[in-house]
């Protein structure tokens, strides 16, 4: 369960000759005769941008897959996985909301791990097992190693039922939510369904509306990509997987950063299929200062490109239909490729001193990206409200989106360059609450 994927030596390699064909194909256009210079770029923005329209924006308009109102027969078993360190704002108050999820009370365990809390997080935890029967903790030291995944991969075994439902320690969950989500994936035939992440605290600043922004964008592209016959990826909190499909892949990979990431393409190549249910969301806290905001995107970009590297060889075998290559091939390049040839393109024409040619993708990327964040956030959406869809919030939300053409660049070149350290870098929780007329439906 341990390892996974290629090993991390490997990946300096992949991201070096990843990092040398971006630029070479960033630059090579340069050299072409001014008239006909800006046509790779238009060829390629021609056909991602067909893509996006079909594979996205039409499932988009069709509206969220309806859920059913059939009741099951029987509610299957389902373990509440938490790993936690150093939560003692929100580890209580999560405790509490859990243990007030309705379910069959017979078919519910909570798990926490505490995985080497130094603050008050083993003392609350003591103070609630005394009034929570069902809430059971496992520790571990702080050394253990293999970060959040080394934590689930601890409490694995333990566990009995036939769902287990990972949630972060900021979640926050309607009471309903574990009824609709398990009855979803029960009668969809789905091996992990993911809930729309939402932020609680969308109002406290720019940063916090603009990551609201964001996670509506997400969810729309995902149910997209789903429609399409793409692929649906994890997103760490909220994702409700099936026991025996976890165990089939060997549990939650220690050689990554991005446990959820991985598994979503572990899942693939192992033919279990993975959707996203757009209500109930699972409600989380944006982070609120530029600085933790980039330690946390350089994360998700190391372990989103960690991925590829690692299961490149399935994804592009012959087991995997073509959609999904497709579907796969596409997203690759824009959320990874495209940031990488932008700033070789920039660094080229500075040098050159010729025009920058990758304008039209980059053009493209941020309006489909704008037409996605206003699908998003003006579809019916329980939990927080969405920003309202003003020019200016709208304007905002693609000006934000440019981060992402610093962070995997940077990233890339770090990944190159430097060995890799495995560190489990904690987001901070403060214990955000919604405003009480947003807390439910």
């Amino acid at each position: 369960m341990a390892a996974g994927g290629t090993a991390t030596g490997a990946r300096r390699l992949q991201a070096s000759l990843f990092l040398i064909g971006c630029c070479g194909a960033a630059a090579a256009p340069h050299r072409l005769p001014a008239a006909q210079a800006l046509w790779p770029a238009a060829a390629l923005t021609v056909l991602l941008g067909l893509y996006v329209l079909r594979a996205v924006f039409l499932p988009a308009f069709r509206g969220a897959q309806a859920e059913s109102a059939t009741e099951l027969e029987s509610w299957p078993a389902v373990d509440l996985v938490v790993a936690a360190r150093d939560e003692e704002a929100v580890i209580g108050r999560l405790v509490e909301r859990l243990a007030a999820l309705r379910y069959p009370a017979d078919r519910l365990t909570i798990w926490i791990v505490d995985d080497g809390s130094e603050d008050r997080t083993p003392e609350v935890l003591t103070a609630y097992q005394a009034r929570f029967p069902q809430l059971q903790v496992l520790r571990r030291p702080r050394d253990a190693g293999g970060g959040k995944s080394g934590a689930l991969n601890a409490v694995l075994p333990n566990l009995q039922g036939r769902w287990l439902l990972v949630l972060d320690a900021d979640a926050q969950l309607q009471p309903d939510v574990l009824e609709r989500l398990v009855r979803y994936a029960e009668q969809g035939g789905w091996s992990a369904v993911q809930l729309r992440k939402s932020v609680v605290n969308p109002d406290l600043n720019w940063l916090t509306r603009a990551q609201a922004m964001e996670m509506a964008l997400d969810a729309v592209i995902q149910q997209g990509r789903l429609a399409s016959g793409g692929v649906v990826e994890l997103r760490g909190n909220g994702q409700l997987l099936q026991r025996e499909a976890v165990l089939s892949c060997e549990g939650f990979n220690e050689a990554t950063v991005t446990d959820d990431l991985d598994l979503s393409f572990r899942l693939l190549v192992q033919k279990q299929p993975v959707a996203l249910l757009w209500d109930p969301p699972v409600q989380e806290e944006a982070v609120t200062a530029w600085s933790a905001l980039w330690r946390q995107r350089q994360r998700w970009a190391e372990g989103g490109l960690q991925r590829f590297f690692d299961y490149w060889p399935q994804l592009t075998g012959p087991e995997l239909p073509a959609a999904r290559k497709l579907d796969l091939s596409c997203f690759f390049l824009l959320q990874y490729a495209l940031p990488v040839m932008a700033a070789a393109d920039a660094l080229t024409a500075l040098i050159t001193r010729t025009a920058p040619l990758s304008w039209p993708l980059s053009f493209v990327a941020f309006g489909l990206s704008g037409g996605a964040i206003l699908v998003g956030c003006t579809r019916r959406s329980e939990g927080p409200d969405l920003p309202a869809m003003g020019p200016i919030n709208l304007a905002w939300g693609i000006a934000y989106l440019a981060h992402w053409f610093v962070v995997i660049p940077y990233t890339t070149l770090r990944m190159a360059l430097l060995p890799k350290r495995l560190v489990w870098a904690k987001t901070l929780h403060v214990g955000a609450e919604p405003e009480p007329d947003q807390a439910t439906a």
